[in-house]
C-alpha cells in the first residue's frame, strides 16, 4: 500500500476532515482513483519515533491542470493561497526554482478513515534510504529474476523483495531490479535515494556516461529516468558484486526455486 507523510498541522487537518485533498506537482506516488493510502503524521519531523499512522485514505477523484490555472474553488479542502504569487513561492520553496505557473499539478481528492493503534513499519518512516538492486539471467537471454533491498542510512535492511521475470537478458533484469526498487520506495513515501548496483553498464547509462544503443534497453532506461525524476533526489552508484550480496542472493533464490518447480 502507498504511503503519504504529512507535517503535523496538515495531518491534524486531515484527521479533523478539514483537509480532503493533496496537490502533487511531481506525482512521486503515481496516485490513481481508488488507490488506498496510509496517512502518516510526522508529529516531530526530526524524530521518526513520534511518527504515527493516523488512518487510511481512498482516492475518489483526480483533477489535473496547470498551477497557474488553479481557481479558488480548487482550494476547497486544501491549503488556501491569497494569490498566485504566494502559491508559486510556496511550491518553489518545496521543489525549487524549476516550478513555474505552467507546471502541471495533480489535485488528488480523498476520503479519510481514521485508524487507532497502527504502528508504521520502519520502511514507512524512511525519508532517505539506500536501495541495493540486482538482476540475473541464466542463459542471457534465459530465465531471469530481479531483486531489491531497501536499507536505512546505516545499512540496516528494512525490506527486500524479488521477482521472477521469465525470458530476459542480464541487462534487462538489472534495469527491472532498479525499477522495482524505485517503485517500492515511491510507494513508501521515501524522498531521497542512493541506488547501488553492480551493473557498471546500467549505472553509467543512468548517469549519462554511456549512451543507450540497445533498442530493448532504451524504453527501460526512459522508464527508470522518469521514475527517478519523481523523487527529490536519486543517486546511482556502481559497487562491486561482493558488496551486493543480499540482492544477489535473492535473485539466485528465485531462479533456483523456479528451476526446482520445473523439474
Amino acid at each position: 500500500m502507498k504511503t503519504l507523510k504529512f507535517d503535523h498541522e496538515f495531518a491534524q487537518q486531515i484527521a479533523a476532515g478539514e483537509k480532503t485533498s493533496t496537490w502533487r506537482l511531481f506525482d512521486d506516488k503515481d496516485l490513481s482513483v481508488n488507490d488506498h493510502i496510509k496517512i502518516i503524521d510526522k508529529a516531530d519531523p526530526a524524530d521518526e519515533r513520534t511518527w504515527v499512522v493516523i488512518g487510511e485514505a481512498v482516492v475518489n477523484e483526480i483533477i489535473e491542470k496547470k498551477l497557474g490555472d488553479v481557481s479558488d474553488k480548487d482550494m476547497a479542502g486544501h491549503e488556501v493561497f491569497g494569490s498566485k504569487e504566494e502559491m508559486l513561492e510556496t511550491y518553489q520553496q518545496r521543489y525549487g526554482a524549476r516550478v513555474t505557473l505552467n507546471e502541471p499539478v495533480k489535485m488528488v481528492y480523498f476520503q479519510f478513515t481514521p485508524q487507532v493503534g497502527e504502528i508504521p513499519t520502519q520502511a514507512m518512516l524512511l525519508e532517505e534510504a539506500k536501495v541495493y538492486t540486482d538482476g540475473g539471467s541464466r542463459g542471457n537471454p534465459g530465465d531471469s529474476s530481479c531483486a531489491f533491498v531497501i536499507c536505512d542510512m546505516d545499512d540496516n535492511v528494512v525490506e527486500k523483495s524479488g521477482y521472477y521475470m521469465g525470458m530476459a537478458t542480464n541487462n534487462q533484469a538489472e534495469y527491472y531490479g532498479m525499477i522495482k526498487g524505485l517503485e517500492r520506495a515511491r510507494d513508501l513515501g521515501i524522498d531521497k535515494l542512493t541506488l547501488f548496483s553492480d551493473s557498471q553498464l546500467v549505472v553509467n547509462q543512468m548517469n549519462g556516461f554511456y549512451k543507450v544503443k540497445n533498442q530493448e534497453l532504451a524504453p527501460l532506461n526512459q522508464q527508470l529516468n522518469d521514475l527517478a525524476e519523481s523523487f527529490e533526489k536519486v543517486t546511482f552508484v556502481h559497487i562491486p558484486r561482493e558488496l551486493n550480496k543480499i540482492a544477489d542472493k535473492e535473485v539466485n533464490r528465485i531462479l533456483d526455486h523456479h528451476e526446482r518447480a520445473k523439474a
